[in-house]
């Protein structure tokens, strides 16, 4: 995620930089990036190597030998490709997750009439399908508690249900269809276990965005932190079996136990390669996508594939011959799962040399057709960068938007005043899978893949081959100056970013 992959937001920049003749000037051709192309449309490794990650590697999550493995993977699939240079750099998670055999069951009470054998009150117990929302805690075994629903989780919604002390809230969602549905899932979370928090509820118990069972993985917290409630996801189907029981005034309750296996602080790495820059080696290109995936299923749509991609794209740009100014950087970052984290320390570890920054590129949308990038509301960039995606109109990606976004790798960076690329794709299979143990090596459109290996490459060399770079870094306080034109702060303030932006945590200090 697009994790912590998975929370995002939009708004517009509404300020220009005073000075626009700092906006680089357009190659005078496209010979290279077209050549960048071609080389990457040829037969690569590209299926072989996602099909190491995904069907024989699996989900991986950092703290676990699959994570581990990942990363061997990486170096390896970098070098194969004919980088310059490959190295990790670790970082420190705070603490280890891993889910054990999490089960439920429901219970309801109905009456059959006396008269009949068997009559009275009969109790009716049924399985219900659930997993625990990852990173949050574990739930001793918990026998006949009372389920309520809070409907939607409003205020109003906890206040109609009562007193919910010592029971498990029911909490319903919108079925998955676009991204921003998406993404309003993310950010009503929060606010519903606040109110499950203050009312001392004993767990919550989210119905599934996507039908016919599809369970999936989500976490709730944003920087790797052990939540403050135990939270399931149950079956879309069984979750509104219970609303259904309760809205006809039937009395359910639960059998649940959440056995998750927490730890301490957890180390595992960014892997980076590089293709180093003939006439500027010491600006750089970034070109990423993140390495880790939740385990349920294997981690192929998010973000399996555009790791594989990040790789192909290494490999095309030697191919061609093409030899950019510039570095270009190819970073499969980790821990972006449990909040951005890997790039987020990348980000901060190399502030120093951000004012180098030429740019950063990210895929993290699955293998839906790319119409275009967002630029991180970077007007001053706008022109340019239209012209520079003029070799993948071929492709029909034409569009440039200037929205900012939350809920993967560029976020740091754009916070930091970098120019960001995020790559805007459709959404295709991509939701119905995200996150779940359907997101497997099946699913993936290698046609479409391709076709993404060839903009991400074309797109870095062009970056990275401009005569000056595509803009400057932004201050702090232009940055600042975005959020509150454009009327963010109460969403940054919504998902916890604002202090840490105030408090010089996250973002350009200067």
């Amino acid at each position: 995620m697009r994790t912590v992959k998975a929370l995002f937001f939009a708004c517009i920049l509404c300020f220009i930089l005073r000075s626009t003749s700092l906006a680089a000037t357009p190659p005078a051709d496209n010979s290279e990036a077209n050549q960048v192309v071609q080389a990457a449309l040829q037969p690569s490794p590209l299926e072989t190597n996602l099909h190491r990650l995904t069907d024989e590697i699996g989900g991986r999550v950092p703290g676990t030998l699959a994570m581990q493995h990942a990363v061997a993977w990486g170096i390896q699939a970098f070098t194969a490709a004919g980088a310059d240079s490959v190295h990790t750099e670790g970082f420190t998670i705070p603490n280890s997750w891993a889910e054990g055999a999490t089960e439920m069951t429901a219970t309801t009470a109905y009456q059959v009439d006396a008269s009949q054998v068997g009559g009275g009150t009969v109790l009716s117990p049924f399985r219900v399908r659930a997993v625990s929302v990852a990173w949050a805690p574990a739930l001793a075994p918990v026998k006949h508690v009372p389920i309520v629903d809070v409907g939607d989780g409003t205020d109003a919604d906890f206040k109609k249900a009562g007193d919910i002390t010592g029971k498990i809230v029911l909490v319903h969602t919108a079925v998955l269809k676009t991204w921003s549905d998406l993404f309003t899932e993310y950010a009503k979370a929060p606010p519903v276990i606040d109110l499950a928090v203050k009312g001392k509820a004993k767990a919550i118990a989210f119905i599934a965005s996507r039908e016919h069972d599809i369970l999936y993985r989500h976490t709730n917290t944003d920087a790797g932190e052990i939540d403050r409630l135990p939270m399931v996801i149950v079956a879309r189907e069984d979750g509104e079996r219970i609303a259904r029981l309760l809205a006809s005034g039937n009395l359910v309750w639960a059998d649940l136990s959440i056995p998750n296996q927490i730890g301490g602080p957890i180390k595992t790495s960014n892997v980076i390669a590089e293709i180093r820059g003939t006439e500027n080696p010491d600006e750089f290109v970034i070109l990423g996508a993140h390495l880790d995936s939740w385990e349920l299923g294997t981690g192929a749509l998010d973000n399996g594939c555009n790791a594989a991609l990040v790789v192909d794209a290494l490999r095309a740009i030697k191919a061609s011959g093409v030899k950019p100014r510039r570095t270009i950087r190819f970073i499969l970052f980790s821990g972006e799962e449990q909040g951005l984290i890997g790039s987020r320390v990348y980000a901060f570890s190399h502030r120093p040399e951000l004012d180098k920054a030429a740019g950063v590129i990210i895929y993290d949308s699955g293998t839906g057709k790319t119409t275009g990038f967002s630029v991180g509301g970077r007007k001053d960039i706008l022109y340019t960068a239209k012209e520079l995606i003029a070799p993948l109109a071929q492709f029909d990606v034409k569009e440039m938007k200037t929205d900012m976004e939350w809920g993967t790798d560029h976020f740091d960076f754009m916070l930091e005043g970098v120019p960001t690329f995020v790559a805007d794709q459709q959404e295709a299979n991509y939701l119905e899978n995200y996150h779940a143990i359907s997101d497997t090596y099946d699913k993936v459109d290698f046609a479409q893949l391709k076709k993404h290996v060839a903009e991400a490459a074309a797109l870095s060399v062009e970056l990275a081959d401009l005569p000056q770079k595509i803009g400057p870094r932004l201050s702090h306080d232009q940055i600042e100056q975005t959020m509150r034109e454009t009327n963010s702060v109460e969403l940054l303030k919504a998902f916890g970013i604002w202090d840490e932006w105030v408090s010089g945590q996250r973002g350009r200090q200067k």
